[in-house]
């Protein structure tokens, strides 16, 4: 275990509206624009011990009665270190450009056992739990932190954790496909291709992609999977092209994946726009892939995060990981949440469901009834070696 640093001044607080490129880094997060046994006997020569107030933790690090504990859980160690460090350096800087005094943080290794990991924070007094990043260290810290009341606010995309005090901050496919496909309909994309790849991922994006595709008014003409071997994804292409010409067609997979694919599916459709997910917004190289030149794809916003990269490899010497800013983010929130949460008490768990929700490095967003974070997300091209937003993202939720 870590202990993150903290400073004694209180965060600035910013009542409504984003938060200025130029503050967000030393400002909490805000509230988005509406419509948020006695001892054992003591030695004879030793003094007698002095009275202290009973903390209610009986092991682990003793109670911080001026600030409330958040728990980190991440990997530390073991194949995912990097991503996990990478997230526990982002909490860190997010006290210290907040200088909130009301909370502190101690990380936890769940690459040791994501079980023993929540064990230890509840036992240590926290009374929320950031991560843990991986689905099945979600579902092993779930009932643990359910039967001591602590809320978990995951890092996981996979929405399946979600609900009944757990919280899902991490980028879901489902409405980065929405968002994309809502915008390729507007521009006149009519008949749909999908190519997804045969796995849990690629069975959620199908079935997001079809809903998608028939709710904004358009078709899907063909739908084909692969697997990992080396030739699927062209066999696939091959399957699809008996149902050519699409005016676009969506691969659920990583960027350099989709780039293999690419070339193969302009032989069979030379004119089809390419359609990519949420997973491109983690590859630093997307925009330096020629075949993917003039995709689309829906993500959070990189306007903050840009300066917050520079500001993180500044502190830390290397560039940040980027879903360490779910890490930053999620410690805007506590902070922003912790002005009202008396030390000591519960967390305010409600605060987490308000409507009008909030405004971090990665944008707007709000917890909807599932648990599942509600983003609002730009529509990226990749047009000559660079990314081009061509739809910001909404400046408020609807109703």
């Amino acid at each position: 275990m870590a202990e993150a640093a903290t400073v004694s001044q209180r965060a600035k607080i910013i009542a409504r509206g984003f938060v200025p490129v130029s503050a967000l880094l030393i400002s909490a997060c805000s509230t988005v624009v509406p419509r948020g046994p006695a001892p054992p006997p003591r030695p004879s020569q030793a003094p007698p011990p002095v009275a202290r107030p009973d903390t209610g933790v009986e092991a682990g690090i003793p109670r911080d009665t001026a600030r409330n504990r958040i728990a980190l859980l991440v990997p530390l160690s073991g194949t995912n270190a990097g991503v996990g460090k990478s997230l526990a350096n982002a909490t860190q800087l997010a006290l210290l450009d907040t200088r909130s005094e009301q909370i502190r943080i101690t990380n936890y290794d769940t690459a040791l056992g994501a079980t023993a990991a929540a064990q230890r924070a509840v036992a240590d007094g926290a009374q929320l739990i950031l991560g843990p990043l991986l689905a099945e260290d979600v579902r092993a810290v779930a009932p643990i932190a359910r039967r001591a009341g602590v809320p978990v606010i995951s890092f996981s995309n996979d929405v399946g954790v979600a609900g009944d005090g757990v919280y899902l901050l991490g980028y879901t496919p489902s409405q980065s496909i929405e968002r994309v496909v809502t915008y390729a309909r507007s521009r006149g994309v009519t008949n749909f291709g999908g190519l997804v790849p045969n796995a849990l991922y690629g069975s959620r994006a199908s079935t997001v992609f079809l809903r998608a595709v028939e709710s904004a008014g358009g078709r899907v003409v063909a739908l084909q999977t692969y697997d990992r071997a080396p030739n699927s994804i062209g066999a696939a292409v091959t399957r699809m092209a008996k149902d050519a010409p699409f005016d676009g067609v969506l691969i659920a997979d990583s960027a350099a994946k989709a780039a293999t694919a690419v070339p193969l599916l302009r032989r069979a459709s030379p004119n089809t726009r390419v359609i990519g997910t949420e997973l491109w917004n983690s590859d630093s190289g997307v925009a330096a892939r020629p075949a993917l030149n003039g995709a689309w794809f829906a993500s959070v916003s990189n306007t903050l995060y840009r300066q917050y990269a520079v500001k993180y490899r500044a502190r830390f010497g290397a560039a940040p990981y980027r879903l360490s800013s779910l890490g930053y983010d999620a410690v805007l929130l506590a902070a922003r949440i912790s002005r009202d949460w008396r030390v000591g008490a519960r967390f305010p768990e409600a605060r987490l469901r308000s409507g009008e929700g909030y405004a971090g490095i990665d944008g707007a967003f709000r917890f909807g009834r599932d648990g599942v974070a509600e983003r609002a997300l730009d529509v990226q091209e990749i047009r000559g070696g660079s990314s081009v937003v061509v739809s910001p993202a909404p400046a408020s939720f609807g109703r």
